[in-house]
């Protein structure tokens, strides 16, 4: 599954889309502290009123936001696991008696609190759906719909969400001329910041993938990898700042811990052509063969032994493949940092070409060439021959 494949589904999380049926919501509360179901409760989603359907389909929307290997993940099913998650899913997708949903649900909300207390009270929310994706085009001079024909992309989704505790104020009876202590007894349920989720089943070129399964992490590359083995049964992963990490770690361990930017370029350069000459929906990988090439064609010289080598010792797989979107930074946009204790600059990764370290006289400049005069608050710098 694909990021175009998932901000696909992410917006159709809205109310009145003819596009998106969502059949059953079914919500469990579970008391912190605590691995027991305290109440469930399901009810068919077009009978909350709009308000309602409003909170709960930004809170999904919120579930399917996020960058793929940082946030979101698409998990492959382990094949070995007891109770597994795959089949009560799939399950619970393919049953047409409701009892049977909600039963299924409730096992999967059992995995979710197996020796896993939360420190607050949480709501677990399930919805069994269906996404219908136009095949074509509306055709302006036929008339033809592009409702006319649709692949039908039945999904349940699922969305776990603290409490917050109940206000306490302090208020004034104006009818009465007193003042009172209010306190609310009932707990707010925070639907703006999902703590986890999932979607199942994946979607690839239209078609459903129940081999896998998308997990949401409640922040930016700190997923749960106990949820991720124990409740989803999904194989392990690497984030995309892990596989970052392994390959600048392989960099250092082959050519040392100074690389002129000019290489730095080229590598970043090699490597985003990777990305972008890989097919739609596909993620390429580099293992130490790759990783090599790159390195050559960048002018530092190395062996391809010394880097199998290096990827033996830090990832303990020579076989191993880094996922190359996540090794090169976001190419076009100014997302490479360099610090210095003077100033701190950004600059993308294409015009690192045009930055230098410089000595003169025994000092130490960052020269960066330009192709037309800097401004410092609207004035122009002057310029100077290097080193007066």
């Amino acid at each position: 599954m694909d990021k175009k494949d998932v901000a696909g589904i992410r917006r159709q999380f809205k109310v009145d889309n003819d596009l998106l049926k969502i059949s059953d919501l079914f919500n469990v509360y579970i008391m912190k502290e605590t691995t027991d179901i305290y109440h469930h409760q399901s009810q068919p989603f077009e009978m909350l009123d709009r308000d309602q359907q409003e909170l709960f389909m930004n809170n999904f929307k919120k579930v399917l936001t996020g960058q793929l290997d940082e946030k979101l993940f698409a998990l492959k099913f382990k094949g070995d696991a007891e109770n597994h998650t795959q089949f009560m899913l799939h399950k619970g997708l393919l049953s047409s008696d409701l009892e049977d949903w909600k039963t299924q649900m409730l096992q999967m909300t059992e995995k979710i609190i197996k020796d896993h207390p939360y420190e607050k009270d949480v709501v677990i929310s399930f919805i069994r759906a269906e996404y219908m994706k136009p095949m074509k085009r509306r055709n302006e001079e036929t008339e033809e719909s592009e409702r006319d024909a649709v692949y039908s992309h039945p999904f349940i989704l699922c969305s776990i969400n603290k409490t917050q505790e109940p206000k306490r104020e302090w208020q004034f009876d104006y009818i009465e001329k007193e003042f009172k202590y209010n306190i609310e007894v009932d707990p707010v349920i925070d639907l703006n910041a999902p703590m986890a989720g999932f979607l199942f089943p994946c979607f690839t070129d239209n078609s459903a993938d129940v081999n896998h399964i998308l997990y949401s992490a409640g922040k930016a590359n700190e997923p749960d990898y106990r949820f991720i083995e124990e409740v989803l049964n999904g194989e392990e992963i690497m984030t995309a700042k892990e596989d970052k990490a392994v390959f600048e770690e392989v960099i250092r361990d082959v050519v040392g811990d100074q690389l002129p930017p000019s290489t730095l370029a080229t590598v970043y350069g090699e490597i985003n052509n990777v990305v972008e000459e890989s097919e739609e929906g596909e993620a390429p990988k580099l293992d130490y063969n790759d990783v090599e090439r790159v390195l050559n064609r960048s002018g530092a010289k190395v062996e391809a032994e010394k880097v199998k080598d290096a990827f033996q010792r830090i990832t303990d797989n020579e076989t191993y493949g880094l996922k190359a979107s996540s090794i090169v930074p976001k190419y076009k946009s100014k997302s490479i940092k360099i610090n210095t204790k003077v100033a701190n600059i950004s600059i993308s990764p294409q015009d690192l070409q045009f930055v230098r370290q410089v000595n003169n006289k025994g000092k130490r400049y960052i020269m960066i060439e330009v192709e037309e005069d800097a401004e410092i608050e609207g004035f122009k710098m002057l310029p100077e021959a290097f080193g007066e």
